[in-house]
């Protein structure tokens, strides 16, 4: 179900980004750098052994990288859904069964967690491996991860790198490439060794997004998970869009405990009967950081309490956006933000909100509706 407020604000980002796509003279969006990126990338194609297309798991059909569609053959075209720690388990699954009956070699991971990064690098060997024995080609194998801005090439190309190193029991210092939280910080194509016998070296190469978008759905999705910078569509609109799709979600039903632990410690504090545990912890908690348990943990509890006591309907637009505005003012007080005449006040708790959202700390979600398989069968 998407309501007529969500839709709203998918025109309105999608409009946003789109007359930023449109704009030639745009200083981030398809700049000479990243047209440059794009054809170098494309050169390269035909040179390596294998190419890792990296996609975000919350988003994997939006997030293809489609300039290289028809360059870029089968047999060595993997996709790799990162980030599967944010996205629901179950819809992963599902995924994979689509990509399976698309004959398309799909593997899952989380560029942060050593087992996962361990078991791609494995099948990465072994494909190594065979592809020499059948091919009788040198022992020198190059993977190219390509992919649009933000969905975490390079911080997979860290970790295998780092593991691979660790794994072969090689000396000397280790390679990095840049990794943020912000698109398009890596600039340039680089390569890092992550295994030997056989030696497999990968290129890590910039974020790579199409001259122009048409689809506002799409343009708001990859605002969303960060593919495109905050600033072009603005972090208040990106937050209730946010807060439109949560809303519409189970995931608060999972947050009932943190409002009972807030009734019990009220209990607590108004029997003085606070232990003086409870006070060191509290005072390590600093108000000013977002990421602390304390004021996650006040958050969640905000968002529970905000939907499961609205007596509103859902399917009705006016109670729908009375509902977003009221977890904004609610949030600002869990987020500990003075209040402010102006929209600062509104904007840092957004801008707050969407990094808890990005870095998996409010729930679990998956953006991309999975296409009836029977339409996308190759014939």
């Amino acid at each position: 179900m998407v309501s007529t407020v969500t839709r709203t604000i998918i025109q309105k980002l999608g409009n946003a980004v789109k007359k930023v796509a449109r704009s030639k003279g745009s200083s981030w969006w398809y700049t000479p750098h990243m047209a440059a990126a794009t054809r170098a990338i494309a050169e390269r194609i035909p040179l390596v052994d294998f190419i890792l297309e990296v996609r975000d798991a919350r988003i994997p059909l939006s997030s293809e990288c489609t300039q290289f569609g028809g360059l870029l053959p089968s047999s060595r075209h993997i996709v790799v859904l990162n980030k599967v720690d944010l996205a629901k388990q179950s819809e992963i699954k599902e995924w994979m069964k689509f990509f399976d009956q698309k004959s398309t070699a799909c593997l899952q991971v989380n560029a942060h967690n050593k087992e996962n990064v361990k078991q791609l690098l494995n099948l990465l060997q072994a494909r190594a491996r065979e592809l020499i024995k059948t091919t009788h080609s040198g022992k020198t194998i190059t993977i190219m991860l390509i992919g649009i801005p933000n969905v975490g090439k390079s911080a997979l190309a860290n970790s295998l790198h780092q593991i691979g190193r660790i794994s072969a029991a090689e000396k000397g210092k280790l390679k990095h490439a840049i990794v943020s939280s912000q698109p398009t910080e890596t600039k340039n194509i680089s390569s890092l060794k992550i295994a030997s016998h056989p030696n497999i070296f990968v290129l890590d190469t910039p974020g790579i997004l199409p001259p122009e978008m048409f689809d506002d759905e799409l343009c708001s999705k990859l605002a969303l998970t960060g593919a495109l910078m905050d600033s072009i569509v603005g972090e208040l609109e990106l937050a209730r869009y946010f807060l439109a799709i949560f809303n519409l979600s189970k995931e608060y039903s999972k947050w009932e405990k943190f409002s009972a632990i807030e009734e019990d410690w009220c209990s607590t504090l108004l029997h003085g009967d606070e232990k003086p545990h409870l006070k060191k912890r509290q005072k390590m908690q600093f108000a000013t950081d977002h990421t602390q348990d304390l004021i996650v943990n006040d958050v969640r509890r905000t968002l529970f309490e905000a939907v499961s006591s609205f007596c509103g309907n859902l399917e009705d637009d006016k109670d729908f956006s009375e509902l977003i505005e009221v977890e904004f003012s609610m949030l600002r007080r869990a987020f500990r933000v003075a209040p402010e005449p102006n929209e600062d006040g509104c904007r840092r708790v957004a801008t707050k909100l969407l990094d808890l959202y990005r870095t998996g700390r409010l729930g679990h979600y998956s953006l991309d509706t999975i296409p009836i398989p029977n339409k996308f069968l190759r014939t």
